[in-house]
């Protein structure tokens, strides 16, 4: 079987920066639904379609192709006393806690994950670019098995039990609850899926 839409394709990968050092080598398999559902980047799905099981190639993705380019604009100085102690550099926050109302015009997309990445007395440092952002991406790519999706994980636009393609992110694939903004993940911990 040949890789093709509504696919669902088991994937190895690593993924390196352009010197290639390691971001991400997962040990078990990611599985997107192929065809345009935002499963994976469109560069890597172009490079995959057609190809069979056992296939295997290394791509690069430039900022632009990936994450994007890295917006100085997504950085905000914000009072600490809006956050919760303990507050450490590396926590993520689902939105900014008070920040109701000011982007009324955002409920159609997902909030922005901004990670602090200073503290000082009085203020936050809060960035809410993907830690990817700006970086040139090289994949390995190789394929370990296709099948035929149903019709239930066509119309989800995700294989049964699938993950979004979270690269150089925390999974948080245990953490499905409704999360109001604001939420935070500690240093290390689960972070909300970014594509």
């Amino acid at each position: 079987m040949k890789i093709e839409k509504n696919t669902v394709v088991s994937l190895r990968y690593k993924l390196t920066d352009a010197q290639n050092n390691i971001i991400e080598e997962p040990d078990s398999p990611m599985v997107y639904l192929h065809g345009g559902y935002e499963g994976t980047f469109p560069k890597i799905e172009t490079l995959l379609d057609g190809q069979d099981v056992g296939y295997e190639a290394s791509i690069q993705l430039e900022p632009s192709e990936a994450f994007g380019e890295y917006d100085p604009e997504l950085l905000k100085i914000e009072p600490r006393a809006r956050f919760p102690e303990p507050l450490e550099v590396g926590m993520q926050f689902e939105g900014v806690p008070d920040e109701e109302g000011e982007d009324s015009d955002e409920e159609d997309e997902d909030p922005l994950i901004y990670t602090v990445t200073d503290v000082a007395d009085s203020q936050v440092v809060l960035d809410g670019n993907h830690p990817l952002a700006g970086m040139a991406l090289r994949f390995w790519v190789h394929v370990e098995d296709i099948r035929t999706a149903t019709d239930e994980e066509i119309e989800n636009q995700q294989p049964e039990g699938g993950e979004a393609f979270t690269f150089g992110m925390p999974d948080d694939s245990d953490d499905s609850e409704d999360d109001p903004a604001g939420r935070i993940s500690p240093p290390g911990s689960p972070s909300p899926t970014l594509h």
